[in-house]
């Protein structure tokens, strides 16, 4: 048996997943395009036939400047799936994932681990500041001593336009509580104030453009009778008349962050609690000096005390808004996921706010659409599984969701699934013009209803509550947020989605929606649509094209 030194390497698309367990079934990719406000990513796959420590990888790039590379990191899923999934998926056993994007030491150096797979995710970043043209990315491996052990080059064409901004509204509930868990840090301590914004600031990078405001503790996914730490925004004080004064120079620091990370919307948590809005969320206030929980699950959320509360809150917090020039950034909630069982008690939260928010959107993920035409929620957010109802009545502003439950045949983007049913949300979102897209799991790093908090290097499935892939899309590094895999791929379908607005300003809606289906047995829909990889690149350097030839005959 050979004991010789054997050094693969291949260039892939974005879309590939490199498992460290099975031969690579892509083709090799090697060259993209993009416009010069877009970030683009590709990977360089490498496998060593034995152990080899400190390959050191060199970039050379007129870019160079412009472009990072990070390891693909593998991380355990126990629970991948439901086992009743459909075939698209990559597999469905246990095991270790590709998702987080490590950051490479100043001295950038890898590991072979003996006939494994692994990949390098290179992102460039233009940002504008990159004349248009043609340039080469070259990735050279080493040896710790300087001999070479191969090299692959990407070409990427930087088209000189830029795609327009972002107009769909785009919220990953953000969950502040998990932040000070796993750092360890106070509740709105300074230290959690800047993780606050370097948590923010990678949102908004990646096209979330709306954020969870906790004017109190958000009451979401949390276990009947349970409680989540207190994230509090808004100060209440309780006066001897069972008067209440608001303080909101948190939320004012807040919205601050907000507004210094290019966050447009603020999307104020639930005022009842989730599935049912029977009850209040947990308020705290400061009685005759001392923190006392005034609301909580033993509120009974149609009684008099909560409602003679939220009668003054609400003026307050409008009040607050108008001070600072935010009517048109503001969203509210009544409560989350509420079902046919729930409509006599969602209908009195939803009364209540209805009438107390005349001019402001109010916002619910709910999939069943009599409370839609029961006028109970005007901007309904129906899964995209059960979004057909709300398409056929041409319900408009139309929004959409997608969690653990939509795990048939429409998008999502769990780690057993192959990245282009995560990149392909963004052509459906263009189709059907759909306003604003909401999920859940920015960064929940607990185990389901919150019972305790998790480490989601160790645990992504939420203690086998959802499929891996569904409670977060970040991780927590040492020096701020790691990104994975499936945001840098949501963020590649929102900017498809823009490409598709900017090529419509040329050609016109029709001959784009044309364009798209064009040699497809079925028209597109959220459950319908091209399942290759392939296609969607070949799409999307198509659009690029068709833009390039118009701004050439301009």
């Amino acid at each position: 048996m050979s004991h010789t030194l054997t050094f693969e390497t291949r260039l892939l698309s974005s879309l590939s997943k490199v498992f460290a367990d099975e031969e690579l079934s892509q083709a090799s990719y090697d060259r993209g395009s993009s416009f010069g406000n877009e970030t683009y990513s590709f990977q360089v796959a490498y496998r060593s036939n034995r152990l080899l420590k400190n390959i050191r990888v060199h970039l050379q790039s007129e870019l160079s400047h412009r472009i990072t590379v990070r390891s693909v990191g593998l991380v355990p899923s126990e629970m991948p799936t439901y086992h009743d999934h459909d075939e698209f998926i990559l597999r469905a056993t246990p095991g270790l994932y590709p998702d987080p994007l490590l950051p490479l030491a100043s001295v950038p150096v890898i590991t072979g681990c003996p006939n494994q797979w692994r990949s390098l995710w290179i992102t460039v970043q233009p940002d504008g500041e990159i004349k248009g043209g043609t340039y080469e990315i070259r990735i050279r491996f080493e040896t710790e001593s300087g001999e070479s052990l191969g090299e692959e080059v990407f070409t990427l064409e930087v088209i000189p336009a830029t795609l327009p901004d972002q107009t769909l509204i785009h919220t990953e509930w953000f969950h502040a509580d998990c932040l000070a868990n796993y750092y360890e840090v106070g509740i709105f301590s300074e230290r959690h104030w800047t993780l606050i914004d370097q948590f923010m600031q990678t949102a908004a990078q990646h096209g979330i453009n709306m954020i969870l405001t906790p004017v109190f503790t958000p009451p979401l996914d949390t276990e009947v009778g349970g409680e989540r730490p207190t994230v509090q925004l808004v100060d209440v004080e309780v006066s001897e008349d069972g008067q209440y004064a608001f303080g909101f120079d948190k939320l004012d620091r807040w919205a601050d962050l907000c507004d210094s990370n290019g966050i447009q919307y603020l999307e104020f948590s639930h005022l009842f609690t989730q599935w049912g809005a029977r009850h209040a969320p947990k308020i705290m206030a400061d009685v005759n000096g001392k923190p006392e929980k005034l609301f909580g699950w033993e509120t009974d959320a149609t009684g008099e005390a909560y409602h003679a509360f939220i009668r003054q809150f609400i003026p307050a917090l409008t009040g607050w808004i108008e001070s600072r020039g935010l009517e048109q950034r503001c969203y509210f909630h009544v409560s989350d996921e509420p079902s046919e069982s729930h409509l006599e008690a969602y209908g009195h939260a939803s009364r209540l706010m209805n009438e107390l928010l005349p001019d402001y959107p109010i916002i619910d993920a709910l999939s069943d659409i009599s409370f839609y035409e029961q006028g109970l929620v005007k901007r309904p957010i129906p899964g995209s599984n059960h979004i057909e109802p709300f398409l056929d009545q041409q319900v408009t502003p139309l929004w959409t969701y997608y969690c653990c439950s939509q795990y048939k045949e429409v998008s999502n983007r769990f780690f057993n699934l192959p990245s282009a049913r995560n990149r392909i949300i963004g052509i459906q979102l263009y189709k059907f013009n759909i306003e604003g897209f909401l999920h859940w799991g920015y960064n929940f790093w607990n185990s389901q209803y919150s019972k305790r908090a998790i480490d989601p290097f160790k645990v992504t499935d939420a203690d086998c509550g959802f499929p891996s892939g569904d409670a977060f899309v970040v991780y927590p590094g040492e020096e701020g947020p790691i990104e994975s895999i499936r945001l840098k791929v949501f963020q590649e379908g929102l900017q498809d989605l823009r490409a598709l607005q900017l090529l419509e300003t040329q050609i016109g809606r029709e001959a784009v929606l044309q364009a798209l289906e064009e040699g497809l047995e079925e028209p597109i829909t959220f459950k319908t649509y091209p399942r290759d990889p392939e296609w969607l690149l070949s799409k999307r350097q198509w659009i690029n094209d068709k833009i390039r030839e118009s701004l050439a005959v301009k």
